[in-house]
């Protein structure tokens, strides 16, 4: 049974930076894809970042240049770096995995998902 833990949420101020971080475990092999998505109250949930198994990474155009996506060597824990955050970036942080192999992260079906983690920045 995969279960997804996510950590490091958190209250800044506008331009600070937080590390969110997502341990998986529960499953034996490496996840094809993983994500990092964000829903806000009265918003649909969207996708921030995706990392393919094989490093490739894929970021929303509202982050790019901002946010970092990237996983230890075993593929076990998930980490978004976040700098200039934004007040727009308020959010639940939810990681996402999927273990059955793709050659792309884009517009699959994420089965497995953590429960949150609460990104609060103030201007």
């Amino acid at each position: 049974q995969v279960q997804l833990v996510e950590s490091g949420g958190g209250s800044v101020q506008a331009g600070g930076s937080l590390r969110l971080s997502c341990a998986a475990s529960g499953y034996i092999w490496r996840a094809a894809c993983m994500g990092w998505f964000r829903q806000a109250p009265g918003k649909e949930r969207e996708e921030v970042a995706i990392i393919h198994s094989r490093g490739t990474t894929d970021y929303t155009d509202s982050v790019k240049g901002r946010f970092t996506i990237s996983q230890d060597n075993g593929g076990n824990i998930l980490y978004l770096q976040m700098n200039s955050l934004k007040p727009e970036d308020t959010a639940t942080y939810y990681c996402a995995a999927m273990y059955t192999w793709t050659t792309s992260c884009s517009g699959i079906n994420w089965p497995y998902w953590g429960r949150g983690t609460q990104v609060t920045v103030s201007s």
